[in-house]
């Protein structure tokens, strides 16, 4: 009898996982945003802010990439079709069918 249990996470745990620094920080910007002086707020604020989108900005240019050169694309429909003529060009039997053609006189 073979064993095919296989542990798979389920997709509420995940997203909790992703959403827990978030509510951690709105519960910490909350209890601590009174106490701090409003410049002090403003400049941690805009600094956050940056971080943030810093933080994003591999997901952004790997979306932007995907779209461009992803399977569903022109270029990478053109990019898979090459690759496939590239290997068919390249295969030890694509050389030994054209050397029997040869030596039969077909090519």
């Amino acid at each position: 009898m073979t064993d095919t249990h296989t542990e798979t996470t389920p997709a509420w745990v995940e997203g909790s996982a992703l959403a827990a620094p978030v509510i951690l920080g709105a519960a910490a910007g909350l209890l601590f945003g009174n106490l701090m002086h409003s410049g002090a707020r403003r400049g941690l604020g805009l600094g956050l802010s940056v971080l943030g989108l810093a933080a994003l900005l591999p997901f952004v240019v790997d979306g932007v990439a995907d779209l461009i050169t992803g399977p569903r694309s022109k270029l990478g429909v053109r990019r898979k079709i090459q690759k496939i003529r590239d290997i068919g060009l390249c295969s030890p039997f694509h050389d030994e069918v054209e050397e029997e053609l040869r030596e039969r006189g077909v090519i």
